[in-house]
């Protein structure tokens, strides 16, 4: 298809006190835009962490880096790079996975994968599989398409990540 782009993920946010890595499948046209991870507005994810570790919603990316830092989260995707037309994970073709068994290797702190959607956790399982030592986590898809969820909902099930650190 000619109207398909070959897109690339950004690097792994990590350091030596990661302890939960969070997965998504790829970034959107509007976090690619903006070079942010999550950058699409319409996402909750940034809403969702800062929810549910009692702070008050900062919309400043550096904020966002420090929240995740200081509890210990790192944030990468499954896939290096793939051809997409859209931000949809459905619209996905000819993906290459990152070598998130290196990561883990070169970051032993990290004992939790946790997934921001289903299609992310999806990847990971066809490509990677499983980590020896490292537990895995899926969570409802912050993603403004996941209509099917309240924020509420989302943020109940995004609770559990707070016991993986």
């Amino acid at each position: 298809m000619t109207d398909n782009k070959r897109i690339q993920s950004f690097k792994p946010i990590v350091n030596d006190q990661t302890k939960v890595l969070i997965l998504g499948t790829m970034p959107s046209i509007k976090s690619l835009e903006h070079q942010e991870y999550y950058g699409n507005k319409q996402n909750v994810f940034w809403k969702l962490l800062f929810a549910i570790f009692d702070q008050p919603y900062q919309e400043s990316y550096t904020e966002k880096m420090i929240l995740i830092r200081e509890r210990g989260i790192g944030l990468w995707d499954v896939l290096q790079s793939c051809e997409r037309k859209s931000s949809l994970d459905s619209d996905i073709i000819k993906e290459q996975a990152n070598d998130i068994q290196g990561l883990i290797n070169e970051y032993p702190t990290i004992k939790t994968i946790a997934f921001s959607s289903q299609k992310a956790r999806q990847y990971f399982t066809k490509y990677i599989g499983v980590i020896e030592g490292v537990s895995l986590l899926t969570l409802p898809s912050p993603s403004g398409a996941n209509a099917r969820m309240t924020f509420k909902e989302k943020a109940e099930h995004w609770q559990e990540l707070k016991t993986k650190l």
